[in-house]
């Protein structure tokens, strides 16, 4: 610049702001939550009348310990929902819950009774509740608070819990439904069973890991025939010798009975992983339609079980894998022949500990032996032992033949021990308290070697049930308990989705729901459709009882075994509602309920306590029903939470409602991935490769992680870590800085300055014409959930079609230009975007664009989360100048590449020392190119159109067909306000610049003059 020319810089109308480049979340985002508390934004939004309402209910999570990255993606979720339907004009309502009853919380109690030696049986029970409730109540506390943190709006003073009064109260009476419309009785049948917490677990409670286990090849003797063989053996007889061998039908029998190839020294081979279950064997079932055949051993190695002469019944298939456990090689064993299915069923079986010295006749009965469809040859032996006890096949098979009462026993007691009077094995453990492999199976398997029952034995690793809880493994175990009844006509009257809760909740399904995606649908129908009926008990004490009372001596099946009296349940209600569920423990609590109209001696209170799956199952009745911020018909929105939710509250959800209402309580079912690390694996603590969201607000804000959630597909496993929180902390920058650049553009922007559209240039008018585009874009994703594709189209349209191309142009007239109608539409088009980047955005980044909105909007009650989104007029959509502009924007790639080239070869150091000539082979892109000021769209001093053939020496891009660039220097000097480079530079009133800057220039002089 030369001595005498003026420093322009000071009359540029350079973006004036105090946003800061650097975010500062960490620091600042607790600050805008105190602000949000204070203006009670949640209950002002509530205020705004006439909207049609929108409730998504809250999966309650469970209140015993600091929330991990899974509950931040499940709630930000949630938030983002109900933040978008909200500034679409829906009055969102979000009620935040816990789940407070059940045995983690109770196992809490019980570790601190143990570490003081204390014995929990001696504890009153309601003291003992007490502590349980303590201990919900604090951690709730801590976890509200970490939601909170996390921007997550909704009614954190007041928020739902299975534990208070009335949630107490409505549970009991949900359950009285089911006691009075006839799908509730008691059954003794084989449930999942924890010996280390000594109940019975639901399926949703039930996580599957690798466990060690031992397995057996069992020997069980062929001892006879059953006394009905006549049939089955003339059959036999004309199988094994035909009908014309010149013998009657008595001679051919009587030479199948004494055929010494038939089942003399002869067993049955079963395999299982669960010795301990050897004791309680009832039967063995075989296959119909697998082929079986007699190996007799002719030699035996060392340390073999089998001995030669002994016959052995095994399924073809895995003749070779289990003589191979045996030790046996094939020259040691034959194969003797077929054995039929007419054969098999007619034996008889000996139990292997049969006779043995000490059993006490235990175990001397035959064993039944019959087909069954579950029996395979896929592994084992091709024979299945049945205890039907611990089984739940084998339980159904012989529940269907009426035969339960002659194979059921009970054997093993609530803590996975064995009756002490059972011979040999009375007192071992099948798991020890700590939930390791107690001393039960190696009993079993050491007694079976004595008595020569066994053929082989090893172990196998396999995925087997485990509490989700203790982590200890589970048995299956036959107890009594209480069922809701899923295929029972339900006898309330509500049959228009179905009579039984299993068809009303698979039309729910088909007729009711949305699903998001859609695999939810198939994943619960399916569940749904094979479950079996729901076990409602569980043998604790810290949640809602089963408030029901059985007549002493009655049967389950007897008409009069449960007291059905709506005069008694609204005692125990009206109960519940003052005093929680602790009235049910209180003394004289049966007396109480019972009233004058029973005698208390008539009658057994029941103590178990409701599976807590029916508690949150619940929830819809004293949530959605109850509140005055729940919903008008009872039935939610929304219902959102992780994949494995389809076994858990969804369903839960869906029989409770099904089984009290006729119907799903849910309209829409949207369902999550899990949480993993960058390289895909499961987070485990052990592993440290957790990612806390404590950790992630601390280093680098909340922002950032709904920024991860938004940019993650959800419906699919999510991966966290370092390397991707840097990158989404990248993501946000560029965002950011977007959002900076429009409030310094927009500086003193008054509506004085506003342009109507049909007055803006065309750059303008495009610019109008994608936020008509993103209008749709964004409401329809919202709508669908879909928020990846709402932030990665806003963000596309930020990054690119704002920063790097329409702002990038527009720097020139929004700097330089004065009072200019060009410069007036451009800051009238940011003023557009700002209102509606900021409302799209906000139930994303819900900090960031509060501090963006308060840039522009200060004031004690202004808040961006107080808005809606604004309308966006659909005239703006203008398809042909959008055909018009893609052709500009692809010419204009060509000529930036191009001078690309010549910026890194050092020929020009930026784009306005250029003149380029632009040839277009096309005449309708030659044509758009010359209606708009094509050097100022490609930021250079000049340009030359052409639509002569392209020069051999043209610059191309093979991405754009028929353009070409060659590179001119632009002619004449540099602006030293706007650096163009211009031929009449220096030849108006002010030195050094060109005649726009002059003009500008001149209007400055005269304000300032007046």
């Amino acid at each position: 610049m030369c001595a005498d020319t003026p420093n322009y810089k000071e009359t540029l109308n350079l973006p004036q702001t105090d946003f800061p480049m650097r975010a500062g979340l960490p620091k600042r985002e607790p600050e805008w939550l105190a602000r949000w508390e204070k203006m009670a934004v949640y209950d002002r939004l509530r205020e705004k009348k006439g909207r049609e309402p929108f409730t998504l209910h809250d999966g309650p999570p469970y209140a015993n310990g600091h929330l991990h990255i899974g509950h931040a993606l499940n709630k930000i979720l949630k938030d983002m929902v109900v933040r978008s339907q909200q500034m679409m004009g829906r009055d969102a309502r979000y009620v935040p819950g816990w789940d407070c009853h059940g045995l983690p919380i109770e196992w809490k109690i019980e570790e601190k009774y143990r570490q003081k030696g204390r014995d929990k049986d001696q504890v009153p029970v309601v003291e003992f509740r007490q502590e349980c409730r303590e201990f919900a109540e604090g951690w709730i506390d801590v976890q509200r608070d970490e939601f909170k943190r996390m921007g997550i709006t909704g009614k954190w003073e007041n928020p739902y819990l299975t534990m208070d009064y009335h949630a107490e109260r409505v549970i009991a009476e949900e359950f009285q439904k089911f006691l009075m419309n006839g799908t509730l009785y008691q059954g003794s049948k084989p449930v999942m069973w924890s010996p280390v917490e000594k109940t019975a677990l639901a399926e949703a409670e039930v996580e599957y890991h690798d466990k060690e286990s031992f397995t057996v090849w069992v020997k069980f003797k062929v001892t006879g025939h059953t006394k009905d063989r006549a049939e089955q053996t003339v059959r036999l007889a004309e199988a094994i010798y035909g009908t014309d061998d010149n013998r009657t039908k008595d001679e051919r029998v009587a030479s199948v009975e004494s055929d010494p190839l038939n089942f003399h020294n002869t067993y049955v081979v079963i395999w299982t992983t669960t010795p301990w279950t050897i004791p309680s064997n009832k039967a063995v079932v075989f296959g119909e339609g697998i082929s079986y055949g007699i190996y007799e051993i002719t030699h035996t190695p060392d340390e073999c079980w089998a001995n030669v002469g002994e016959k052995f019944i095994v399924a073809d298939k895995m003749a070779s894998e289990v003589f191979s456990r045996a030790r046996l090689e094939d020259h040691h064993y034959k194969r003797v022949r077929d054995v039929s299915a007419y054969e098999l069923e007619g034996l008889t079986l000996q139990h292997p500990l049969a006779h043995a010295e000490g059993s006490g006749g235990e175990w001397d009965e035959p064993r039944d032996f019959r087909a069954a469809d579950f029996v395979t040859d896929e592994e084992g032996t091709g024979f299945v032992h049945c205890a039907p006890s611990h089984g739940m096949d084998e339980f159904e098979l012989y529940r269907d033949l009426g035969m339960l009462s002659q194979v059921i026993t009970y054997n093993v007691l609530e803590d996975g021990t064995f009756r002490q009077d059972l011979p040999f094995f009375g007192g071992k453990a099948i798991l020890k308290p700590n939930g390791k492999e107690g001393d039960a199976n190696k009993a079993v398997i050491d007694k079976l070697v004595e008595v020569g029952g066994l053929l082989a034995r090893g172990k196998i690793k396999h995925s087997y049930p485990h509490s989700w809880r203790s982590k200890a493994p589970l048995i299956y175990r036959n107890t009594p308990q209480w069922f809701a009844a899923i295929d029972k006509p339900v006898g309330d009257g509500q049959d228009d989705y179905g009579t039984t809760i299993r068809e009303r909740a698979l039309t729910s399904i088909d007729k009711l729901v949305t699903w998001t995606p859609q695999t939810g649908r198939n994943r619960l129908y399916s569940m749904i459709e094979a479950r079996p009926d729901w076990v409602l008990s569980r043998q604790r004490a810290w949640g809602v009882p089963l408030t029901c009372f059985v007549k002493k001596g009655a049967m389950p099946d007897d008409a009069d075994f449960l007291l059905r009296d709506p005069a008694v349940n609204a005692r125990i209600n009206d109960a519940f509602e003052a005093e929680g569920a602790d009235a049910w423990y209180k003394d004289g609590a049966k007396e109480r309920f019972l009233g004058n109209d029973y005698n208390p001696d008539d009658y057994d209170q029941v103590f178990d306590i409701l599976d807590v799956w029916f508690d949150s199952g619940s929830t819809h009745a004293f949530v959605l029903r109850d509140r005055e911020d729940g919903s008008e018909d009872g039935i939610a929105d929304l219902y959102l939470e992780g994949t494995d939710q389809h076994r858990g509250w969804f369903h839960s959800s869906m029989l409770q409602a099904c089984g009290t209402k006729g119907r799903a309580p849910y309209r829409g079912v949207l369902t999550h991935g899990f949480t993993l690390d960058e390289k895909g694996m499961k987070m485990s603590k052990s592993l440290g490769n957790t990612v806390s969201p404590e950790d992630v607000t601390k280093q680098y804000g909340a922002d950032i992680l709904r920024l991860w959630v938004a940019q993650s597909d959800y419906t699919a496993d999510l991966r966290i870590g370092p390397e991707i929180l840097k990158g989404v902390a990248d993501s946000y920058r560029r965002l950011r800085n977007t959002m900076r650049f429009m409030l310094g553009s927009l500086s003193a922007f008054t509506e004085t300055d506003r342009v109507d559209p049909a007055d803006m240039p065309e750059l303008e008018r495009w610019v109008l014409h994608r936020l008509a585009e993103l209008d749709h874009t964004v409401r329809t994703g919202y709508a669908k959930y879909d928020f990846q594709g709402v932030f990665q189209s806003l963000f596309n349209f930020a990054t690119v079609d704002l920063s790097s191309f329409y702002f990038d142009i527009r720097k020139d007239v929004l700097y330089c230009d004065g009072n200019t109608p060009e410069r007036r539409a451009a800051r009238t088009v940011l003023d557009t975007l700002f209102h509606r980047l900021t409302t799209w955005l906000a139930p994303v980044l819900v900090f960031t664009m509060e501090e963006v909105w308060l840039e522009r909007y200060p004031g004690d009650d202004s808040s961006v989360h107080l808005v809606d989104m604004p309308h966006t007029p659909g005239e703006w959509r203008d398809e042909p100048l959008a055909a018009k502009w893609d052709l500009i924007r692809k010419a204009r790639r060509v000529v930036t590449a191009a001078l690309e080239v010549q910026r890194q070869d050092k020929v020009i150091g930026a784009s306005l020392e250029a003149a380029p000539v632009v040839h277009a082979r096309d005449v309708e892109t030659l044509k758009a190119l010359r209606s708009v000021n094509f050097a100022d769209i490609c930021i250079t001093s000049a340009v030359s159109l052409s639509g002569d053939p392209l020069p051999q020496e043209a610059f191309r891009l093979p991405e754009v067909e028929g353009v070409g660039v060659v590179f001119e220097r632009a002619e004449g000097q540099k602006c030293q306000r706007c650096w163009k480079i211009l031929p009449d530079v220096g030849m108006h009133q002010h030195p050094g610049v060109c005649k726009r800057c002059d003009v500008a220039l001149s209007e400055t002089d005269q304000m300032q003059a007046t």
